[in-house]
């Protein structure tokens, strides 16, 4: 075995050490899949051997689950038929042999002293008892990548846990600590970290019984479909999965279909089911541009894809922040947490103060949940220098401005930072849409002067996206990565643009929402179509969360920019009027929606009289309609960010999409999408809508090329392998 290795004993204990070589996490490649047989015969054939223990040789973890880049290559080919059928033995290997594990006819526990993941907590789920140390995280993630649990993770789940947990578990995608799995019958047991492997020899020592209670003879699962107690789980199955994602992810309905069709059946039937569902789903598009851009897309650019070639390395010691509002204040914080010494800098000492009491805040809450100790917690704030005085920003490596969206207000405080800075440090504007080029101008080391955009809140979100000025050097671009690369975000590289992408595309999103009131469609319809696409909210309440005064103040400096006048019409004008009307959002409590104190929000009766509702039901033909409206609306502008030189690739397209401003997850992201659709169907749909509705819907060069060439964005699936 290349992955596993055996220690026996004086009791007869083998102690089985999980530890794929060259790996920094253990992950269920090819290899490892196959070594779990020899694993099994290994357990079942050595007389010496009276039970097992699973552990990980790795520190960090037990496993991570399976490995994705193997497992996304044949994904989405949509096989059919006897293809598929040949192709079944393969895809279920790893579910057969966990079979075989757990009827091995002796005792197996799993000792799991770190994160348990996907298929690695299949892995632990196949053991006759699992340990955990305390604050180990187990989850069956798989949906969030388009896929559901295939080596009987939504078998084993049901019959532990019941299927209403299980589905709850499962649906969420979301890890859960160990002391919240053995409350759920997931776990067995829960032990102090280091003791795991030792109390798992421990119960097999004192006679645990090697046999799995579904195995045991006159076993019965209860609350079963056809019974009071359980029908009603099983009847809000479909709402579950209507709630949690608009029947956009065949992974989520095929997870409660694993559910309903598995239990009761014998566990060998059971995994059969799984097995078919596990292989329809991995065939799906939206499979494969999830593991694509969720997984291996991500990966490629939290690694440094975007980082120019030859050029050395780079760690800031020092950096500081312009502006402690709520972003320069959460840049701050994701920078003393990556060790970075931090000067938070904001025109008065109570500012500054407040933007560093933002930190002090997060890491209290860290320690009064124990994801922080005291020590930590004190270390971190103490590299935050909360200050005034721009002299304390000598011996900084980079400086990132995080004032207002004012063009003199980034010109001063660029020139009063300069003043201090070295002449090889970094200068970064966190500016969401104002062009880098324009604001270098104030610089007098424009090669120096690149923009890192920031999403909020800071310490949660992963992406950003770094701007390339017109004299932005490849080293100022090498040192913008590996500083993105220090604070474990997940960069993008985009070149100079209003609204570069990711607010540019964004944009389009809210506009699009904006025609549709305009043309008289009941506001409830576009907010619920929103939801409809995927759309983590729809348009008219992500305005009023952003605060539609500052979509209006954007939509007024670009004017200004482009030598435009005031606007006679249009999703301008309506910016202008409900600013006017003093209709500003939520930080008001007065936007497209009211938000009265201590009750739901609802939509502003106002709307009416302005927009007056020609479209107030909807059906089918509809709707589909107007989802097609708002993703090919985003769609097709990223495709212009591609064919103008503003994005390089497509992978930066759907990694920032995704984690930018939340587009559809189900698709990939706007270039997967595409290609899903279809170039050539995409073209021809987005032409019949530029023919109704306006060239903001016309396809760039770009995808007319593609379309005559029969190009995509990303290469075709691998085909499926049968079984030798």
């Amino acid at each position: 075995m290349k992955n596993f290795t055996i220690t026996v004993d004086a009791d007869g204990i083998a102690l089985v050490s999980f530890d794929v070589p060259g790996r920094t996490m253990n992950t269920f490649t090819d290899s490892a899949v196959a070594d779990l047989d020899l694993l099994v015969e290994r357990i079942r054939a050595d007389g010496a051997i009276k039970g097992a223990v699973l552990a990980s040789g790795k520190a960090n973890a037990f496993c991570a689950g399976a490995d994705l880049g193997e497992l996304g290559e044949t994904a989405g080919g949509q096989a059919k038929g006897a293809t598929l059928a040949a192709a079944l033995p393969v895809t279920s290997r790893m579910s057969r042999a966990l079979r075989a594990l757990e009827t091995v006819g002796k005792p197996v526990a799993a000792a799991l002293e770190g994160l348990a993941l996907g298929g690695g907590f299949e892995f632990a789920l196949a053991a006759h008892r699992r340990v955990a140390a305390r604050g180990v995280k187990v989850g069956l993630p798989e949906v969030t990548i388009g896929l559901l649990p295939g080596a009987g993770g939504t078998q084993r789940t049901t019959r532990l846990a019941g299927p209403r947990k299980a589905l709850d578990f499962m649906l969420g995608g979301k890890p859960m600590d160990a002391e919240t799995a053995q409350s759920i019958g997931l776990v067995d047991e829960v032990v102090e970290p280091g003791e795991a492997v030792e109390v798992a020899k421990a119960w097999i020592r004192n006679g645990g019984e090697g046999v799995q209670p579904w195995d045991v003879k006159g076993y019965r699962m209860e609350h079963g479909p056809y019974t009071p107690a359980g029908s009603g789980v099983f009847m809000l199955a479909a709402a579950q999965v209507q709630a949690k994602g608009m029947h956009n992810y065949p992974a989520q309905e095929n997870i409660a279909r694993c559910v309903y069709e598995g239990y009761g059946l014998p566990m060998d039937a059971a995994l059969r089911v799984e097995a078919r569902l596990f292989l329809a789903t991995q065939q799906t598009p939206q499979a494969r541009a999830m593991i694509r851009s969720l997984f291996v897309s991500k990966q490629a650019n939290a690694k440094g894809a975007g980082r120019p070639e030859g050029v050395p390395p780079s760690k800031v010691t020092k950096a500081a922040v312009l502006g402690a509002g709520m972003m320069g204040a959460g840049i701050a914080f994701a920078q003393a947490r990556a060790g970075i010494e931090t000067v938070l800098i904001d025109t008065s000492q109570e500012a500054a103060d407040k933007g560093r009491a933002y930190s002090e805040a997060i890491v209290e809450k860290a320690v009064s949940r124990g994801t922080m100790t005291r020590e930590e917690a004190d270390a971190l704030i103490a590299r935050i220098l909360a200050t005034t005085d721009y002299e304390a920003i000598a011996g900084a490596d980079l400086v990132v401005e995080a004032v207002f969206e004012d063009r003199g207000l980034k010109a001063d405080v660029t020139v009063r930072a300069e003043a201090v800075l070295a002449s090889e440090a970094v200068f970064a504007s966190n500016t969401s849409t104002l062009p880098i080029t324009g604001l270098a101008q104030a610089s007098k080391r424009p090669a120096n002067f690149i923009g890192i955009h920031f999403f909020s809140p800071v310490d949660r979100m992963e992406l950003v996206e770094i701007i390339v000025g017109k004299e932005t050097s490849t080293e100022t671009l090498a040192k913008a990565v590996d500083y993105c690369k220090q604070l474990k975000k997940v960069p993008i590289v985009v070149n100079d643009s209003r609204g570069f992408y990711t607010s540019r595309v964004f944009d389009s999103y809210l506009r699009e929402g904006f025609e549709m009131l305009m043309e008289g469609i009941a506001p409830a319809i576009i907010d619920n179509v929103g939801r409809m696409t995927g759309m983590p909210r729809g348009p008219l309440e992500l305005t009023d969360d952003v605060a539609i005064d500052l979509v209006d103040k954007v939509a007024r400096q670009a004017r200004v920019d482009m030598g435009l006048g005031e606007p006679s019409g249009g999703s301008d004008k309506m910016l202008i009027d409900l600013v006017a009307a003093d209709r500003l959002g939520r930080k008001n409590a007065k936007g497209f929606y009211d938000y009265p104190k201590g009750e739901p929000k609802r939509l502003w009766s106002g709307l009416a009289e302005m927009f007056p509702v020609k479209v107030a039901k909807s059906d089918p033909e509809l709707l589909e309609k107007l989802k097609r409206r708002f993703l090919y609306r985003q769609a097709v502008e990223t495709a212009r960010c591609l064919d103008e030189g503003v994005l390089t690739s497509a992978r930066d397209a759907d990694v920032g999409a995704i984690l930018g401003w939340g587009f559809a997850t189900w698709t990939g992201g706007p270039a997967s999408l595409i290609d899903m659709v279809g170039v050539a169907r995409f073209v021809e749909e987005c032409d019949a809508l530029a023919e109704e509705l306006g060239d903001r819907f016309a396809p760039p060069a770009l995808l007319r090329r593609m379309a005559e060439q029969g190009d995509s964005f990303y290469p075709a699936p691998k085909p499926l392998e049968a079984a030798a």
